[in-house]
C-alpha cells in the first residue's frame, strides 16, 4: 500500500511540477474547439436573429425555441442540446457511455480529431514525465513524433479490444444475460440490482483494457520499445502480475476523478442567462476541464512512478534525450565532418 500511496503522490507532483504541459494541452484542446463553436453560433444566430425568442434565450432557457431548433438542426446543431447544461452535460456523457448512446457525425469527427492530436503528444508527455526534468520544446515535438507512429500501431491493438467490449461483451451482458436472468423476475428492485452488477462487471472489463493499454504507453516510452505488440504484451504481464498495485493506483485516480465530477456537480449553474452570470458559469466549466485534464495526466505519470519503482528505478529511461539539430547550419557542419575522425586524409 505505501508504494501505491507514494506513486500516486509522485505522479501528482510530476504533473503539478510540469505546469506547462497541463496549461499546454488545456489551451490547445480550447483552441481546437473553437472553430467548432463558431459554426454553432452560427446556426443559432441565424435561428434566433432579433426576435423575442432571443431575448428570452438570452435572460434564461425558451425550452419551446429549443424544441423547434433541434427538430431542424443539421451537423454540429444537432449537439446543442438542453443536456449541455452544467452537469448535465457529465451525466449524458456517462449514459452514452455507459448504454452506447448514438453519438452526431459532427461530434464523432470532433472525437476522432482530437484523438489523433492527443495520440501525437502522448508520446511527450510520457518522456517528459518519465525523465523528471523540464525538456527542451525541440526535445518534446522530437519524443512526440518518434512515438507517434508507434502508438498508431497500439492504438489498433486498443482498438480491437474496445470494440470487443462495447460491441460483443456489451451486448451479451446486457441483452442476453439481463434478459435471460430477468425474464421471470416480477421485482424491480432485484432488477434493478441485477441491472448494476452487470454495469460494474463491464465497467471492471473496460477498466482491465484501459490499465493494459496505460502500461504499454509507459513500458513502450520509458523502455524506448520498437514493438508495439511486445509493450502491448509486457503492459499486460505487468497488470497480471502486480493487481494490487495497478489495480489499487487505478483506483485512487479514480475516485480523485469522482471528487472533481462531484464538485462540479455541485458548483456547477444551471442557466446562466447573460452578463456577470454567464461568464461565472463559463469559468466554472473552464476549472473543471482543467481539473479533469490534470487527473487524466495523473493517471499517466503515476502509473509510470509505479512502472519505475517496481522494474526500474525512479526517472529511468532507456532512451536518451531526442534532440532536433539546433540548425541546418549545424547539421551542415555535423555532415561536412570528416569520417574517420581528426585523422581522416
Amino acid at each position: 500500500m505505501a508504494k501505491i500511496f507514494s506513486a500516486f503522490r509522485d505522479g501528482w507532483g510530476r504533473v503539478l511540477r510540469a505546469p506547462t504541459i497541463l496549461v499546454g494541452v488545456f489551451l490547445l484542446t480550447l483552441v481546437a474547439v473553437i472553430p467548432f463553436g463558431l459554426v454553432l453560433e452560427q446556426d443559432i444566430r441565424a435561428s434566433l436573429g432579433h426576435s423575442l425568442d432571443a431575448q428570452t434565450m438570452a435572460a434564461g432557457v425558451h425550452s419551446e425555441w429549443w424544441d423547434r431548433f433541434g427538430e431542424t438542426a443539421t451537423g454540429l446543431g444537432r449537439t446543442f442540446t438542453p443536456t449541455i447544461i452544467g452537469f448535465a452535460a457529465v451525466l449524458d456523457n456517462l449514459s452514452r457511455f455507459l448504454d452506447q448512446g448514438p453519438l452526431p457525425l459532427a461530434i464523432v469527427g470532433l472525437g476522432v480529431a482530437y484523438l489523433v492530436v492527443w495520440v501525437f503528444l502522448i508520446g511527450g508527455i510520457l518522456d517528459r514525465y518519465a525523465r523528471m526534468r523540464p525538456l527542451r520544446t525541440q526535445a518534446f515535438f522530437a519524443a512526440c513524433g518518434v512515438y507517434f507512429f508507434r502508438f498508431i500501431r497500439l492504438g489498433i491493438i486498443a482498438s480491437l479490444g474496445y470494440a470487443l467490449l462495447f460491441w460483443h461483451v456489451h451486448g451479451w451482458l446486457f441483452r442476453d444475460l439481463y434478459g435471460w436472468v430477468t425474464k421471470d423476475l416480477t421485482v424491480e428492485r432485484t432488477q434493478f440490482v441485477i441491472n448494476v452488477v452487470l454495469y460494474a462487471v463491464f465497467l471492471a472489463l473496460v477498466s482491465f483494457w484501459n490499465l493494459v493499454m496505460d502500461y504499454a504507453k509507459v513500458r513502450a516510452v520509458v523502455e524506448d520499445r520498437h514493438s508495439m505488440l511486445g509493450a502491448f504484451l509486457s503492459g499486460w504481464r505487468f497488470v497480471v502480475s502486480h493487481p494490487m498495485k495497478t489495480g489499487g493506483l487505478y483506483f485512487l485516480n479514480g475516485v480523485m476523478f469522482i471528487v472533481v465530477v462531484g464538485l462540479y456537480g455541485l458548483a456547477a449553474p444551471g442557466a446562466a442567462g447573460f452578463g456577470r452570470a454567464a461568464w461565472l458559469a463559463f469559468a466554472i466549466g473552464q476549472i473543471y476541464l482543467l481539473a479533469r485534464l490534470a487527473v487524466k495526466l495523473s493517471f499517466y505519470a503515476s502509473a509510470i512512478s509505479l512502472f519505475q519503482r517496481s522494474l526500474a528505478h525512479v526517472g529511468y529511461t532507456a532512451a536518451p534525450d531526442v534532440l532536433w539539430p539546433e540548425s541546418p547550419a549545424a547539421e551542415g557542419i555535423v555532415n561536412a565532418a570528416p569520417k574517420g575522425g581528426p585523422n581522416a586524409s
